[in-house]
């Protein structure tokens, strides 16, 4: 039985709590937190300190799903307990944070959806894409963005919190600099620091393009789908509420929780000198996706009205 640490037991740390509780050949020995928000349950022990926890249950993998401010700290001192480490999205928003040290090569990002049906062997040997469109469409309203969530430098935009499985696997899909990007971000109703809708195309170098389009003010139902246009003119459909159901169908997509335990299972796999799931993200690839985020963001025109909702 692999002992589990979990970091972080607030909204994101009770789904993995869910997940972990039916992983097979994996128990939680601790949660670790210095203000959970969620019911930790009976029996497994609860420290107010990363660090503390790690000397008092030497984990065999531990999952972080602390905020971004202080999620990567947390997975580099796992890995230097000698731990596999699974950290829950985007980790950072500081692409300058991913300088690497010893022990990232344990250390993989939570992209749950990139484990969906038929994107190992996508990722596996990559298809000729020449145009990627990320689209979502999500309701969140003015009191999900509390806490952490409030600020960019602890949680970043749109794009880091919302469409970032769709622009991760778009650009792991898509080797190339950016040479040109086209954004616009619009705030209209007070979400603290975050916006309501970002539109971007990006252009690599080589021609290839990933269009952009994330909205939380979405009426209707949600949703998050990456197409990806190939040089033989095909389409590649990746759907579902998160790009949960790969390229298979909708109604048989698994659950967020079957996605997690695959996730755990490979991470360890790894950690015990197997061959790397071609859905894994390491540490080191997610530098690549936040770099164009904050070109995004930087280059963007910023649009603050009260009627732009309706745009």
């Amino acid at each position: 039985m692999k002992r589990v640490l979990l970091v972080g037991a607030g909204e994101v740390g009770a789904k993995h709590l869910t997940a972990l509780a039916g992983a097979p050949g994996l128990a939680v020995a601790a949660v670790a937190d210095p203000d959970p928000r969620t019911e930790v349950p009976p029996g497994i022990p609860l420290f107010a300190s990363c660090r503390t926890a790690l000397t008092a249950v030497a984990p065999d993998l531990v999952v972080v799903a602390a905020p971004p401010g202080t999620a990567l700290a947390a997975a580099r001192d796992a890995a230097q307990a000698g731990a596999a480490v699974l950290v829950e999205k985007p980790g950072t928003t500081a692409p300058a944070a991913l300088v690497p040290q010893p022990g990232d090569g344990r250390i993989f990002v939570a992209f749950q959806p990139h484990f969906a049906p038929g994107l190992d062997a996508l990722l596996a040997e990559p298809a000729a894409v020449v145009r990627a469109e990320v689209l979502l469409a999500v309701r969140r309203d003015p009191g999900y963005f509390r806490g952490w969530r409030r600020t960019y430098a602890t949680a970043g935009g749109v794009l880091h919190q919302q469409a970032i499985h769709g622009v991760a696997l778009a650009l792991r899909l898509l080797p190339g600099d950016v040479e040109v990007i086209d954004a616009e971000v619009v705030h209209c109703r007070g979400l603290a620091e975050t916006e309501d809708h970002v539109t971007a195309t990006i252009t690599l170098s080589g021609g290839a393009t990933v269009h952009i389009d994330a909205r939380v003010d979405h009426d209707g139902p949600p949703a998050h789908e990456l197409v990806l246009h190939l040089a033989d003119r095909r389409r590649l459909h990746v759907r579902g509420r998160n790009l949960e159901a790969g390229l298979g169908a909708i109604a048989a997509a698994p659950t967020h929780e079957a996605l997690r335990r695959a996730m755990y299972a490979a991470v360890l796999d790894t950690a015990e000198d197997r061959p790397a799931h071609p859905c894994l993200f390491p540490l080191t690839a997610l530098r690549r996706p936040l770099e164009v985020i904050d070109r995004v963001y930087r280059d963007a025109r910023v649009v603050r009205a009260a009627h732009a909702a309706a745009a």
